[in-house]
């Protein structure tokens, strides 16, 4: 018999980054596919939104406290309980809880939720290039979907659900390219670290991933 030698378990909780960003890239994907008018708005969004899109970005963001990665948490977290209000404010109104918003009440609440996002985006200068497209890409998705209610131009919902279908999959890339270089323990799928950073400043789900 050959003897092999065992791979050492790591100490310290998983790597939650890939379980946020896949959670948060495939339920906008799903979304967005309806934004773009491929299909109506359904149960399966609404099932995406609570238990994959919300809870579990809760979960990596409860996680990311653990690792005591104060970017992790806020952005996981804050986009989880994200999908939890928008099912909510989709699925209160018909359940005659509330009245639904109004459309200068969707416009306010997307538009929060661009500044929100925007000013995430420069705290992916000190991480890598691939969170920089996902959370520029957000940005701009919030902006349209605001604009897009605020002016109820058909084109630029549909518009927004492009651009939000090009957000979710680089989420899911990047996600996806976290697990591969990990378990490779080498780059297979490129994220662009910024090389320039000190170790404090790395996203913590992130650093083990370049």
């Amino acid at each position: 018999m050959i003897p092999t030698t065992p791979v050492p378990a790591k100490s310290g909780p998983a790597n939650p980054a890939p379980l946020g960003l896949c959670a948060f890239g495939m339920t906008t994907v799903l979304l967005n596919f309806h934004n773009a008018g491929f299909y109506e708005m359904n149960s399966m969004i609404f099932g995406m939104g609570i238990f994959y899109g919300g809870l579990a970005q809760v979960v990596a963001g409860y996680i990311e406290a653990k690792k005591n990665n104060i970017f992790g948490l806020t952005a996981f977290t804050s986009y989880g309980f994200f999908w939890l209000s928008l099912v909510g404010l989709i699925v209160m109104p018909k359940m005659g809880w509330v009245d639904p918003p109004s459309e200068k009440g969707m416009v306010g609440y997307l538009a929060m939720w661009g500044i929100f996002t925007f000013c995430l985006f420069f705290g992916t200068f000190k991480l890598n290039r691939a969170l920089q497209i996902v959370f520029g890409t957000l940005t701009i998705l919030f902006v349209l979907l605001a604009l897009g209610d605020a002016t109820g131009n058909e084109s630029i919902k549909h518009l927004a659900g492009y651009e939000g279908i090009i957000c979710g999959l680089s989420a899911i890339y990047t996600g996806i390219a976290i697990v591969l270089n990990e378990v490779h323990e080498k780059t297979i799928l490129p994220i662009g670290p910024v090389t320039d950073r000190s170790p404090e400043s790395q996203f913590t789900g992130l650093k083990n991933a370049e």
